[in-house]
């Protein structure tokens, strides 16, 4: 792929890879200006690493482009086109309200996709608005960046600015626009867009172009579509696996929300959850629990079957051959998903080999945790720090008889109890972003123009594994309230 060299005072270096492909698989367009701009929120850690200058994004210009309303040099705008499974149920779908400015080519070479979020309508809009409410915008900004300090692959938010406009959701709201960066926004939707109403060529000009972005390591002689297969499945059971052991519900994970660079995309009604339930849900539209905490790798598998009927033309020229190599591929992905959750677990208890009886204690360590509505974060951390006091398992016969059971288990391994420790604190956060806490920061910010309750928040969250003292009033929970939590989409 051709990379421009030219890089203007921002430190635009844009290319366009995407913008080559076939016609068919977007829309060229320009963001909708905006009526009086403002920047609310700068990432200047990831602005620099973009090789952007973040005084010069703070400027009129700056600003103009993160809202829309100028094209930086370089810049080639397009809707995508795709498809997805929309809890359940399969549709035309492409970027409604988001615009791919292009991809940032950084000082250390990588490729980035900058895309504007709220930008105006596409040809895909189906009846929207194309815009975004600021609440919604702030609401990823801040579980992106949380989430990237987790160290979970993720989508990360550049910027937020007001655009002096109002959105109507169900009441008058303030307009924003979020640019996003990711690795890019190919998403098994992408796939399916093309495999309906594309044609093979085109598919596998996807698939290639896919491969080149970000599988390059392969090699020639092998069949290089079912690799692709074979990582996407590696990639999305280590990033499940990450969301599980840090409680994070994504809300929507239809198939147009599961990247293949195996990265978490769009924030609409995520949460953490805070006492452990597998039934754990949170999403207003999801009725039905079909993306509830426990159900997540299951629908992820379902998900990558999704994406790999899409490829059958590619893995092999008989299509019954096709369909075993691609079964045979889906059906790895519980293993390689039970291996990172099962590791990662070990890592939260401070084990550091293999027992086959790890996954007895660690269950019964989750049963209980369920039986008596136990904080998932805070019991971890109690464990780390031996606090059992600071969890309402302590005092109970179970927890006695499961903590004896640790700690035998603990002692049958070379490592000192300080390593275990060690390990312990860098596996289980201090914090994470307690609902109460993101929706205090959104209230502030929206409803009274204050962005210094969001500015704090994202700063304790900013080292989750460093367990200071300043962290510990946001890991409290929050008062018991009558109704449930719920999230929304902010479509």
């Amino acid at each position: 792929m051709p990379e421009i060299k030219k890089i203007i005072e921002t430190g635009w270096n844009l290319d366009n890879s995407y913008a080559r492909l076939p016609k068919s698989f977007f829309t060229s367009l320009n963001p909708t200006p905006v009526r009086s701009p403002k920047l609310i929120i700068l990432n200047y850690p990831l602005a620099t690493s973009l090789g952007l200058n973040v005084q010069a994004l703070q400027s009129n210009d700056g600003v103009a482009v993160l809202a829309g309303n100028q094209i930086p040099e370089g810049a080639l705008p397009l809707a995508q086109a795709y498809a997805g499974h929309q809890f359940g149920h399969f549709t035309m779908l492409g970027d409604g309200r988001a615009l791919l400015l292009g991809e940032q080519v950084t000082p250390k070479g990588e490729r980035i996709d900058i895309q504007l979020k709220g930008s105006g309508k596409t040809q895909y809009s189906r009846g929207g608005d194309g815009r975004a409410a600021l609440g919604p915008m702030l609401r990823e900004y801040i579980i992106s960046e949380a989430m990237h300090r987790l160290d979970i692959p993720t989508a990360r938010s550049l910027a937020v600015v007001t655009t002096g406009e109002s959105v109507i959701r169900e009441t008058e709201q303030f307009g924003a626009i979020l640019t996003r960066v990711a690795a890019s926004h190919l998403r098994v939707g992408t796939f399916q867009y093309v495999s309906k109403w594309g044609t093979v060529e085109e598919l596998r000009a996807l698939a290639d172009y896919t491969l080149q972005r970000h599988f390059p390591e392969v090699d020639a002689d092998e069949n290089r579509y079912l690799f692709l297969l074979q990582e996407v499945i590696k990639r999305q059971a280590m990033l499940i696996a990450k969301w599980q052991l840090v409680g994070f519900i994504h809300g929507v994970m239809n198939t147009d929300n599961m990247t293949l660079s195996g990265e978490t995309i769009d924030y609409g009604p995520c949460a953490f959850m805070d006492a452990y339930d597998p039934a754990t849900v949170f999403s207003s539209i999801d009725i039905h629990g079909r993306y509830a905490y426990g159900n997540q790798p299951h629908i992820a598998e379902w998900n990558l079957a999704r994406f790999a009927e899409t490829i059958l033309p590619l893995l092999h020229d008989n299509q019954v051959q096709a369909v075993k190599l691609a079964q045979d591929a889906i059906s790895d992905f519980t293993e390689l998903y039970h291996s990172n959750w099962l590791a990662g677990m070990r890592g939260k208890l401070g084990i550091f080999n293999e027992e086959l009886q790890d996954e007895t204690l660690i269950e019964g360590l989750l049963s209980m945790m369920q039986n008596y509505g136990a904080d998932y974060t805070n019991t971890f951390r109690a464990l780390t720090f031996d606090k059992w006091s600071d969890t309402v398992l302590f005092g109970t016969r179970s927890f006695a008889q499961w903590h004896e059971l640790w700690q035998a288990r603990l002692g049958r391994q070379q490592e000192p109890k300080i390593s275990s420790h060690q390990l312990m604190q860098s596996s289980n956060p201090a914090l994470i972003p307690r609902n109460h806490r993101v929706e205090e920061a959104l209230e502030a910010a929206v409803k009274h123009g204050d962005y210094s309750v969001m500015e704090r928040l994202l700063d304790v969250l900013s080292c989750p594994y460093a367990h200071s003292p300043e962290q510990a009033d946001y890991s409290k929970l929050s008062a018991k309230s009558k109704r449930p939590y719920r999230t929304f989409c902010g479509t």
